[in-house]
């Protein structure tokens, strides 16, 4: 039997987010459907993505909790809303009392970059800091070959096109697109365009994108409410918290600050 999957119950001892409670139920709301449906989500989300100006709104309470603030030495670019953000990552490392309480694996600490963002911003009235979505990890199927092979990723494409393909009739709402970040070995395979469509099943191409993941392994992700406010995520083999083109790409065409909630 799977251990139930949890949210932070502390959360606002460290963080003075004002759609927090709203978040954190609707989170626990989808996930408790998509766990009772059979889909085997990990125990605490894989990531939240916080809006906040300045960022040490949150970076400051979050490394109280003993998250690594630059978690990855990266910084992603986020073009929301057709203005400039730049998304610094908190990891929580090793399997300590916060993770057990349900504390994210990561939290993106999304600032904006200029005042025109920040107007747009706060002009949605959601907070600052605002939490803008949860993703939920969902657990890989079993291994099957190398992490490179493309046996190992036929497995996880065709597992990750199924879920998708459930949500509508789970959650009543139309998932975004499935992106898919792969390592270059099977991104770059002349054979791995022959074999998407089988692994698909009735996805269409505008349903996905493929990327190659910088740092390797595999990270596939898409959202599951309208707005994007629920985020499910699997993640294998991989090196670096996001993927750089994919946060583009996310940023700019699956996410909005203002949500339909």
């Amino acid at each position: 039997m799977r251990p139930p999957i949890r949210l932070p119950e502390d959360f606002d001892r460290y963080l003075a987010i004002p759609n927090a409670e709203a978040r954190l139920d609707e989170a626990m709301e989808v996930g408790e459907k998509m766990a009772d449906a059979g889909i085997p989500l990990l125990p605490n989300p894989d990531h939240a993505a916080v809006f906040s100006d300045p960022p040490h709104l949150v970076a400051g309470p979050l490394r109280e909790l003993g998250y690594v603030a630059g978690w990855d030495t990266r910084c992603y670019p986020s073009p929301v809303d057709g203005h400039d953000y730049i998304n610094v990552p908190s990891g929580l490392p090793g399997s300590g009392a916060a993770r057990n309480q349900g504390w994210f694996d990561y939290v993106a600490v999304v600032h904006p970059v200029d005042e025109s963002a920040r107007d747009h911003m706060l002009r949605q009235g959601h907070g600052n800091p605002f939490i803008h979505h949860i993703t939920w990890g969902i657990e890989p199927p079993d291994s099957g070959g190398s992490e490179e092979s493309l046996e190992r990723a036929g497995r996880i494409i065709s597992f990750m096109a199924e879920v998708r393909t459930r949500i509508p009739g789970l959650l009543a709402s139309e998932p975004g697109t499935l992106i898919m970040a792969l390592p270059r070995e099977i991104a770059e395979n002349p054979e791995l365009e022959t074999r998407l469509p089988g692994w698909l099943g009735d996805l269409t191409e505008e349903d996905y994108q493929i990327e190659t993941m910088q740092g390797g392994g595999f990270l596939l992700q898409f959202f599951v409410l309208t707005g994007g406010r629920i985020e499910v995520a699997l993640r294998s083999g991989t090196r670096q918290t996001f993927n750089p083109k994919s946060v583009h790409k996310i940023s700019r065409d699956e996410i909005s600050t203002d949500q339909a909630d």
